[in-house]
């Protein structure tokens, strides 16, 4: 990844790049998990994966729900049109499905963890290696592109953080290493971010409520996974019901026919429930909790930036 200043933009015809860090300043956006990239956090590190089900489960649905309706509609009328139709659905959704079954059923992939009382992230690698990588030197970019077509403008957007091996002598194909969150936009890939940001110069206690990863599985109170998740569903529906969250209760119901709302819970659960951790003996004691007077502290240039970054937001008119 390109590395410039962060809070530079840059604009061409069809796409935007936002540069987030180095150094990690201020995004001017709030912290929201837009990708269920939290797995787990507490006051010591916070753990970030890549493994998005509620994605994948989410569009596999939708598109078969919309070929399925379109199908069974066009077959009152014309049969060949609606085997068409469902052919196109094969065709078209067969591979990613292949694709995403493959994934769920290889081991999950270790999460990158971000140590605040250090200032230091551990990325794994392959074969049982592990980089330990300054936090100030994390590369972040927020790319996106546009697309106009007869149906209109359509907007994509992904987040980029990238890690530099810290060992010099590393071979080239290992000196770099990066990761990809598809999040739909510039503002909620910042807003993405922010959530890693936060965490790391202000604390936990900033982030949205976690995903609950650790916990789902105590949810289904020993009455197995398919049972239990939709217990554990209605009963949710129920919760939001009685406190008059009309809106929350009815959107679990639309997720049901529109998402598979149910079968993303049951996955999420029997896949991340817990989720993988870090259980190499050197990052389990790099992962315990120090005095706070041997917390690492910002650089100095960090906190210029940062300084000069928050008096840009506040300058900003109201919107």
């Amino acid at each position: 990844m390109t590395t410039e200043a962060a809070g530079t933009t840059k604009n061409n015809l069809f796409s935007q790049q936002d540069y987030l860090a180095p150094l990690p300043i201020p995004t001017g956006e709030k912290p929201v998990d837009m990708v269920n990239m939290i797995w787990r956090k507490n006051d010591i590190y916070l753990d970030i994966g890549n493994f998005n089900i509620a994605g994948g489960v989410a569009s596999i649905w939708f598109l078969s729900l919309v070929f399925i309706s379109l199908g069974t509609y066009m077959a009152r009328i014309s049969p060949h049109d609606g085997i068409y139709i469902l052919s196109g659905l094969v065709l078209f959704l067969g591979l990613p499905t292949l694709i995403f079954i493959y994934n769920l059923i290889r081991p999950t992939p270790l999460p990158i963890r971000f140590n605040r009382q250090r200032r230091e992230v551990c990325v794994p690698r392959e074969d049982g290696e592990y980089w330990i990588v300054p936090w100030e030197t994390v590369t972040a970019a927020a790319s996106q592109h546009s697309s106009v077509s007869q149906a209109g403008k359509t907007t994509s957007g992904m987040l980029f953080i990238s890690f530099d091996n810290p060992d010099p002598l590393a071979p080239e194909d290992n000196k770099h290493w990066m990761w990809g969150f598809n999040c739909g936009g510039n503002e909620a890939s910042m807003s993405t971010w922010e959530c890693i940001r936060s965490y790391m110069e202000i604390g936990p206690h900033v982030l949205p409520q976690s995903n609950g990863f650790e916990k789902s599985r105590a949810s289904l109170k020993g009455r197995g996974l398919l049972w239990g998740t939709c217990c554990a569903y209605v009963e949710d529906f129920w919760l939001h019901l009685r406190k008059g969250e009309l809106w929350e209760a009815t959107y679990l119901i639309l997720c049901i026919f529109l998402f598979g709302g149910p079968l993303i819970f049951m996955l999420q659960t029997w896949k991340l429930s817990p989720p993988p951790t870090l259980d190499y003996p050197e990052i389990i004691e790099w992962s315990k909790p120090l005095p706070s007077e041997q917390w690492a502290k910002r650089s100095d240039a960090l906190e210029a930036a940062i300084i000069q970054r928050e008096a840009e937001l506040a300058a900003r008119p109201a919107s």
